[in-house]
């Protein structure tokens, strides 16, 4: 059994000082209080694993329902390995290691119509699946940044289970695809993060900078992101407030593709408290994965009037480091995080918590699960 514990030089603050109620308890997304996280272990399915025909991988989202399903949103586009869809898995854990992750189903996602989104051209990218209340699933996507016909804008959108539309989420016009050059959006940056709270708060957020907001992380600055509140009853947004992303974490070789940073993902900890998932890549170099607890308190400032970031004054929301992951750790090396979700109680009573690795359809990759032992 490995063991990894937050440690006084990992941990500034203890995660999540919010009570349940009895009620509550049961709930995925119920408030829990973190002093330190207990490495369970790992399991990986390998790149080219098919399922119906079908290649699976590409998670980069993935949530518990309150009926015990895991379901999974793979970040295919179409195009290339097939249409836009989402997963049914099963995770069997305990605390001595995952046991096993199975895949349960497929089932592929549909427009505005209704009609199955396309196999033979790219147009949406789902990043991001969470479990709504009411039993169906909200899903994010970063849009897909082409000329013509092919521009496919960022959205937040609820969908049954059986993949058919429900409905969209207003979204603000400064997150949309312009030019990549100006203002807007830039390609493959945008609702990477969704997070729903216990009592249905619903929060997405850019991966990295708008245009207008400033520069991409780099490895001299951080940058910034807005996360988003949206209303699950007027599907209006709410409020926006500001989330600094650190400065990328190393150097990746000369020559190689560029080094990034950014938002991956958000699980929410309570109703203003949350886990953010900054991912950061280093060509030759691997994968830093940083957790912080990261707040909405009453002096952060509700920024969705200001057009630009730059030089405007604000508070933002609180983050405090929470656990930085070596690139391995025990013989688990790290790959492409980009899902958290809450896990199933242990036999001791203790919660776990799942990540989840986007193997980029790369055979040099893996879809890599895992599960820790939250320790309240």
């Amino acid at each position: 059994m490995r063991t990894l514990l937050l440690s006084v030089g990992l941990v500034a603050t203890s995660l999540g000082l919010v009570a349940c109620n009895k009620d509550d308890d049961e709930s995925p997304t119920s408030a829990q209080s973190i002093s330190s996280l207990r490495l369970i272990g790992d399991y990986n399915i390998l790149s080219k694993t098919m399922y119906n025909g079908v290649e699976f991988g590409g998670i980069s989202g993935l949530d518990l329902d309150t009926d015990g399903k895991y379901w999974a949103i793979s970040d295919d586009r179409g195009g290339e390995r097939g249409a836009p869809r989402f997963y049914q898995l099963a995770i069997d854990l305990d605390q001595e290691k995952i046991k096993k992750v199975s895949i349960q189903n497929m089932i592929y996602l549909r427009d505005q119509n209704n009609i199955l989104l396309p196999s033979d051209k790219r147009t949406v990218d789902p990043e991001s699946i969470r479990a709504a209340a009411n039993g169906n699933l909200y899903i994010s996507s970063e849009g897909n940044f082409a000329a013509g016909n092919a521009l496919s804008q960022p959205f937040v959108r609820e969908y049954r289970k059986d993949g058919h539309f429900v409905k969209a989420f207003e979204i603000p016009k400064a997150f949309e695809y312009v030019d990549n050059k100006t203002t807007g959006g830039r390609s493959n940056k945008l609702f990477e993060a969704l997070t729903v709270t216990a009592k249905g708060k619903i929060f997405t957020a850019n991966e990295d900078a708008l245009i207008q907001d400033g520069p991409l992380s780099s490895l001299t600055a951080g940058s910034v992101v807005r996360v988003i509140q949206l209303d699950q009853n007027t599907n209006k947004p709410l409020a926006q407030y500001a989330y600094p992303i650190e400065k990328i974490a190393k150097a990746g070789i000369a020559g190689g593709y560029p080094e990034d940073n950014g938002l991956s993902e958000m699980l929410a900890i309570s109703e203003n408290e949350f886990i953010a998932v900054e991912r950061a890549f280093a060509d030759g170099v691997g994968n830093t994965i940083r957790l912080y607890r990261t707040t909405i308190e009453d002096k952060t400032t509700d920024v969705q009037k200001m057009d630009r970031l730059v030089n405007a004054k604000y508070t933002p929301m609180k983050k405090q480091l929470l656990l930085e992951l070596p690139l391995t750790y025990q013989n688990i090396k790290l790959d492409n995080i980009e899902g958290i979700s809450w896990g199933p109680k242990l036999k001791n009573g203790n919660r776990s918590l799942i990540l989840v690795a986007d193997n980029n359809f790369s055979e040099q990759q893996i879809t890599q699960f895992i599960a820790f032992e939250v320790l309240p």
